[in-house]
């Protein structure tokens, strides 16, 4: 993979969750082109089973939504990998399922400060460290959500449309600087995440969780799920010397979802 799309090996790597799902995916990857890598996540018992299986990794604990933390993550980062070629800016959260009326003004405010905020604080450490970089970018994980309209789940779209805006608008500021910025929309992602969402709208709908899973991967025309490796292999790419000439863009892995 690394070969075909130009990879050199010893890019610097930081991935924001990316201890487990999606993000550790993303991490392997860019490990398997060689890659040094450095991870945070959340969840205790999560870092300490990348540490064991991982012990190359750099792995910090991190709540992207806490400027301090994430502070203290780039300095850290930056001992671990010597600089920055790629942040790949992956933590998020569902945020509650229900109507706008239900949600409790704390659910939404959490998933602001997560979804949103965590990826301006990283970017914002992460840009003087990738304006050293002869091939940098910034990836921020968006979602189909991102683009198409979402009901109950108001907190969790109103966060992934507006990481678009901000993709686009950082491309348009880094430019210059030689660094590419790309948003990617993943689509119903399979695993426990897409699992509980599942189950929560099953549970919403009063319907069977089976046939709230039909009907989730009747969204897309190639009706099924979409793997964390699609996801990683599309960011590779964008990331990699082949996909130098991309920035700006939001980039749909979603077998072509048209409706939530």
């Amino acid at each position: 993979m690394n070969q075909a799309f130009g990879m050199q090996p010893g890019m610097k790597v930081l991935v924001t969750a990316g201890a487990a799902g999606i993000g550790r995916a993303i991490a392997e990857a860019f490990d398997s082109a060689g890659a040094k890598i450095h991870v945070c996540d959340i969840a205790p018992e999560v870092l300490d089973k990348c540490k064991k299986e991982r012990p190359s990794w750099g792995v910090t604990r991190c709540d992207v939504s806490d400027e301090k933390q994430v502070a203290a993550l780039f300095s850290e980062a930056k001992k671990t990998l010597g600089g920055l070629d790629v942040l790949v800016n992956n933590a998020g959260i569902a945020g509650p399922t229900a109507a706008v009326e239900d949600i409790r003004p704390t659910d939404w405010d959490a998933t602001v400060r997560v979804n949103l905020n965590g990826q301006f604080y990283c970017a914002h450490h992460a840009v003087p460290l990738l304006k050293e970089s002869e091939n940098a970018s910034i990836i921020c994980i968006s979602s189909i959500a991102g683009r198409l309209a979402y009901a109950n789940r108001t907190p969790y779209a109103a966060t992934k449309w507006a990481i678009r805006g901000f993709a686009e608008s950082l491309a348009w500021e880094l430019g210059p600087h030689g660094i590419r910025v790309n948003a990617i929309l993943p689509g119903i992602v399979e695993g426990p995440r897409i699992e509980n969402v599942i189950r929560a709208r099953a549970e919403k709908e009063g319907v069977p969780y089976s046939e709230m899973e039909r009907k989730y991967k009747d969204m897309a025309s190639l009706r099924r799920m979409v793997s964390a490796q699609d996801v990683a292999n599309q960011i590779l790419f964008l990331c990699s010397p082949a996909g130098r000439n991309i920035s700006g863009q939001s980039i749909s892995v979603d077998g072509h979802v048209r409706a939530l």
